[in-house]
C-alpha cells in the first residue's frame, strides 16, 4: 500500500480526472514509468497549483488501444510534432474530498521533493506513510456522485525491450533505468525480500514489517533513487539509501550513494549501491567506505525479447556481492 501524489498538467485536465474519477499518463516512457509505479490498492491524489486534492483508492489500471482521440482529455502536439495523449489510466474510488495547500507542514517529505526537482516536471511523487495517515484526516467524506466514463476501447498490456528495432511506443517501449528502479522498489516491498536485504547488511537486527520503500528522494547534494525508512518512526527515523545503475557499477557510483548517507547524517543505517556488476575499484572502494554492493539479475531474460512488467518483476533477484 503506497501513496502517489500525481501532477496534473493543468485545470481543464484537474477537473476531468476529479469529475470521471480518473487518472491519466501520457504515451512516454514517463507514463508508463508512472503505470508500472502504481497498483490497485495504492492511494492517490491529484497535485496542482502546490495544492492537493482529494484522497482516492486506485481500483483498476488499464492500457487502451487507439488512445489518441479517447475521452476525457485532450491529445497535445508540440512543435517537434510530437503528440501525447492518455493511453494509460488508472479508475479511482474517492474516499475525500480536500484541497489543501502544500504548505502545511504535513506535506513536507513531498513539498521538499517539488523544490529541490525544480517543480511539476515529475508525473508523480512518492509520499510516506505519514503524509498518508495525515491526508486521512483531512477534508471530508466524498459524498459528491461521480460520472463514469466509457471510453470504449480494448485494452492491452505494455511491454519492454532491450532492442530498439522493437520499440513500438505505446505497447513497446524500451527498458529504461526508471523502470528497473521500479521492479527493484516494488520487489523490496515484498517484507521477505526487503529482510533478506537487511540480513545481507549485517542488519538483521530490523523488522522488515516497521520500513516502507520509497521512490526518488531528493536532496541539496542531489537525489537518492531509492529511500528506505520507518513508516511510523519514534524517537528517530531510521534510514537506508539506494541508488540503482542498469549497468556496471564504478568508484564514482560508490562515492555518489555514501555521500547521500553522510548528508543524511546518524540516521542513515546504511547505504546500497545495486548494479548488475561492478568494477573491481568500485568493489575496493565500496569495501572502504562501508557501501553494500548488490548485484541484480533478471533469471531467464533474454534481452532479445520483450516482456511484460510482471514478467521482469516475477524474475529479478538481488545478490550481495
Amino acid at each position: 500500500m503506497a501513496y502517489f501524489l500525481l501532477s496534473v498538467s493543468n485545470r481543464q485536465n484537474l477537473e476531468l480526472c476529479i469529475k470521471h474519477a480518473l487518472a491519466g499518463f501520457t504515451n512516454s516512457i514517463n507514463g508508463l514509468w508512472t503505470f508500472t509505479e502504481i497498483n490497485p490498492g495504492d492511494y492517490v491524489s491529484f497535485l496542482y497549483g502546490a495544492r492537493v486534492f482529494n484522497l482516492y483508492r486506485v481500483v483498476e489500471k488499464v492500457a487502451l488501444k487507439d488512445a489518441e482521440a479517447l475521452p476525457p482529455w485532450p491529445s497535445v502536439t508540440f512543435q517537434s510534432g510530437r503528440t501525447y495523449y492518455f493511453p494509460f489510466r488508472l479508475r479511482l474510488e474517492p474516499l475525500r474530498k480536500l484541497n489543501e495547500p502544500m504548505v502545511r507542514p504535513e506535506f513536507a517529505y513531498v513539498a521538499e521533493n517539488l523544490l529541490l526537482r525544480g517543480g511539476y516536471r515529475r508525473t508523480h511523487f512518492q509520499a510516506d506513510q505519514v503524509t498518508l495517515h495525515a491526508v486521512s484526516q483531512m477534508g471530508e467524506v466524498h459524498a459528491e456522485p461521480v460520472e463514469p466514463l466509457s471510453e470504449g476501447s480494448e485494452t492491452f498490456t505494455p511491454r519492454l525491450t532491450w532492442d530498439k528495432t522493437q520499440e513500438q511506443i505505446p505497447y513497446v517501449f524500451r527498458f529504461r533505468e526508471v523502470i528497473l528502479h521500479s521492479l527493484v522498489r516494488q520487489y523490496l516491498s515484498v517484507p521477505t525480500h526487503l529482510q533478506e536485504l537487511f540480513s545481507q547488511m549485517g542488519l538483521a537486527g530490523l523488522r522488515a514489517e516497521d520500513f516502507e520503500v520509497l521512490g526518488e528522494k531528493a536532496l541539496p547534494e542531489g537525489h537518492i533513487d531509492l529511500l528506505i525508512k520507518d513508516a511510523a518512526p519514534v524517537g528517530a527515523s531510521r534510514k537506508i539509501v539506494v541508488e540503482i545503475k542498469t549497468g556496471k557499477a564504478s568508484p564514482r557510483d560508490v562515492n555518489q550513494v555514501k555521500g547521500y548517507a553522510d548528508e543524511l547524517g546518524s540516521e542513515c543505517l546504511g547505504s546500497v549501491l545495486i548494479a548488475r556488476d561492478f568494477s573491481r575499484r568500485a568493489l575496493k572502494e565500496a569495501s572502504a567506505q562501508g557501501v553494500s554492493c548488490v548485484a541484480y539479475e533478471l533469471q531467464g531474460v533474454d534481452r532479445s525479447g520483450i516482456y511484460t512488467f510482471g514478467e521482469l518483476l516475477a524474475a529479478l533477484k538481488l545478490r550481495l556481492t
